[in-house]
């Protein structure tokens, strides 16, 4: 029994992200990467203790071959017998789903059904459900949805000021994501901080090439600055986030441009990217600008900064106490450029950098970087939230 573990899949439309846990020694057995699928560039690379090795797949090039190499992967290994359950991280359950569910049926035509509120995500969700369930039919399967963990939050955060009836009729509202990493590093820091989950008063901070800040009260998200889509909210590495809603009457109008050449423009050519016309990587920015004293690379890191921070003052409405700043993700973890830049616009809420520890707190390691209001750097793990979230489900069935 001390062997169970749950494979936790992530399926985009070309893409297959995989990892084994086992969760009752907490260690992750395998994780990887299907990536170019239904191209002749597909490919599937597996990660164990260290070790990497890349294999090329055969025709027709998509997800049913991925999950085969992977089935055989698994069986080389002798860890195939030992899956119990199958957890699938799932972009937009929309108001029908704020807990993790068993999947059947009517819960895979409910998951259609969103689809429209997630048009790039839950048909590539749908995907590896399909062919997950074919290929392990015997196992349970459980989706945990990135849009549960927001459902508490009140109706004054999640409402647009438009009509009503466009809400009741069509759903249309924000719903928030990243739920799942929200929720882990939240509990972390409620163990940092000595303190019950449900005391605690934190804003997260998920900061990667999508970013994400919420406010949580009392362990419950009460507002998060995504919406309807992952669009809207702070500057992102090729997401523009929040703009007014007339710069897109007036592409159109006034510029020509199609929907599906603002949809284009919005979500893959702004942010970061747009800013700086180099780049989307934090990284390769953070170099320009300290090395090459690069003006656009200055100039997108500082627009990013400045909207994060707004976000996060902005969530003092929304709270009552702040307990700590949190934060995470990919540039969250590892960017202490940006975590000093951000901290700079934040001294009305008083935090005081740590130079030091801001420094050291990178690479997986986590720790408080204030000598006043604790902000603390804490890596997500959302493959384990999703790992955990199903073995709890199969259990109760």
């Amino acid at each position: 029994m001390n062997s169970e573990s749950i494979l936790v899949v992530n399926c985009g439309s070309s893409s297959l992200k995989f990892s084994l846990i086992c969760l009752s020694t907490q260690h992750t057995l395998l994780t990887g990467l299907a990536e170019c699928l239904a191209t002749s560039d597909a490919k599937i690379t597996f990660k164990q203790d260290g070790e990497k090795l890349a294999v090329n797949l055969s025709e027709p090039f998509d997800h049913q071959v991925a999950i085969a190499a992977l089935i055989e992967r698994l069986e080389t290994l002798q860890l195939k017998d030992n899956i119990v359950a199958v957890g699938h991280r799932t972009v937009h359950g929309g108001e029908v789903y704020s807990q993790p569910t068993l999947i059947d049926n009517d819960v895979i035509q409910q998951i259609e059904k969103l689809a429209s509120l997630a048009p790039l995500h839950n048909p590539a969700n749908l995907i590896g459900i399909r062919a997950t369930m074919d290929a392990f039919a015997e196992l349970p399967q459980v989706a945990v949805f990135d849009t549960a963990f927001h459902q508490t939050m009140p109706e004054k955060a999640y409402l647009y000021a438009i009509p009503y009836s466009l809400y009741k009729e069509h759903g249309i509202r924000r719903y928030g994501f990243h739920g799942t990493s929200h929720y882990f590093v939240a509990n972390q820091a409620a163990e940092m901080l000595n303190q019950p989950i449900e005391q605690t008063n934190l804003i997260t901070a998920h900061l990667g090439n999508g970013c994400s800040i919420s406010a949580i009260a009392d362990g419950q998200s009460v507002d998060t600055s995504m919406g309807l889509t992952p669009l809207e909210g702070v500057a992102m590495g090729t997401r523009s986030g929040d703009i007014d809603p007339g710069l897109l009457l007036h592409l159109e109008r006034t510029l020509g441009y199609s929907i599906e050449q603002v949809d284009k423009l919005l979500n893959k050519e702004s942010g970061l990217k747009g800013l700086s016309q180099m780049s989307n990587d934090c990284r390769t920015l953070e170099e320009a600008a300290i090395e090459n004293n690069d003006e656009k690379a200055i100039l997108a890191l500082d627009v990013f900064c400045y909207r994060i921070a707004k976000t996060i003052a902005s969530y003092s409405a929304a709270l009552n106490k702040l307990d700590a700043l949190v934060f995470t993700g990919g540039i969250g973890e590892n960017s202490d450029y940006i975590r000093e830049k951000v901290l700079s616009h934040l001294l009305l809420l008083g935090f005081e950098l740590n130079e030091q520890q801001n420094i050291d707190c990178r690479f997986g390691q986590s720790g408080n970087i204030s000598n006043s209001r604790p902000c603390l750097v804490i890596p997500t793990n959302e493959e384990w939230v999703i790992a955990e979230q199903t073995l709890q489900v199969i259990k109760e069935q």
